[in-house]
């Protein structure tokens, strides 16, 4: 099992999961392609990776076809073909689903957590069917899996990507295209930046700090992904559960 010269794309790869992701992908021997919205922190990541020689960055929006089109190809133009798409890329503001003051929070979750997903999907496939092979990841959520109040749209947008990364596997499945999610429970990144909801985002902080072992880090993440990205053409983990020990939901 070995990720060494397989060509990675991975979006929201300036910070949190995706960074830590593509800086350990890129150090055991992978060329990585990120993208994200933040311009100086994809900047940032091009001077602090192993093997920049073997790495890339563009401003991406996944909520625009275009940029996720323009990163894959990227990856495909300077290293010649595309071994794995990690749509990782994400958001999660959280509130009461029928608060009117949230349709906008719910309308960017949509747009980011799942047409975010489908665009690289859409992305990286037909360039997959051509080669026969494939890997398409995503990042989900314990969240894809158990429903709580004040964040039952973000809970929706999670069990999405899950069935559609099932149906994925299922259409693909025979086209060499493999499939794989990752769902973490409380990991310590700035996504909790995009809960804007000030109790709630309280509550969560606290309540994770709370408990023994109560978060992941990046790292930890970074490592589970890399390891789905290492095996042969022949094994597809499709999802990986995974709770810091002492998180109870």
């Amino acid at each position: 099992m070995s990720i060494k010269d397989k060509v990675v794309v991975i979006t929201g790869g300036s910070s949190g999961m995706g960074a830590a992701t593509a800086k350990l992908a890129n150090e055991r021997g992978a060329k990585v392609v990120i993208g994200s919205r933040n311009q100086a922190k994809l900047d940032e990541m091009l001077t602090t990776v192993a093997h920049p020689e073997n790495f890339a960055a563009q401003l991406t929006d996944v909520t625009k076809v275009t940029d996720v089109q323009n990163l894959v190809n990227l990856a495909v133009e300077k290293f010649g073909h595309l071994d794995v798409i990690y749509n990782n890329a994400g958001i999660m503001p959280q509130g009461m689903v029928a608060d009117p003051e949230k349709l906008s929070e719910w309308q960017a979750i949509l747009d980011t957590n799942i047409m975010g997903v489908l665009n690289g999907i859409s992305a990286a496939t037909p360039i997959m069917r051509k080669q026969g092979n494939g890997l398409i990841m995503a990042t989900d959520s314990v969240a894809g899996h158990v429903v709580y109040p004040g964040s039952a749209v973000y809970n929706g947008s999670k069990y999405a990507v899950r069935a559609i990364m099932e149906g994925l596997r299922q259409e693909e499945h025979q086209h060499g295209i493999k499939t794989g999610i990752v769902s973490p429970g409380a990991v310590d990144t700035n996504l909790y930046s995009t809960v804007h909801d000030e109790k709630i985002r309280k509550q969560m902080l606290e309540g994770n700090s709370a408990n023994k072992n109560g978060w992941l880090t990046s790292e930890d993440i970074a490592e589970i992904a890399v390891f789905m990205m290492s095996q042969p053409e022949n094994v597809d983990i499709n999802e990986v559960l995974v709770r810091p020990t002492g998180q109870p939901i």
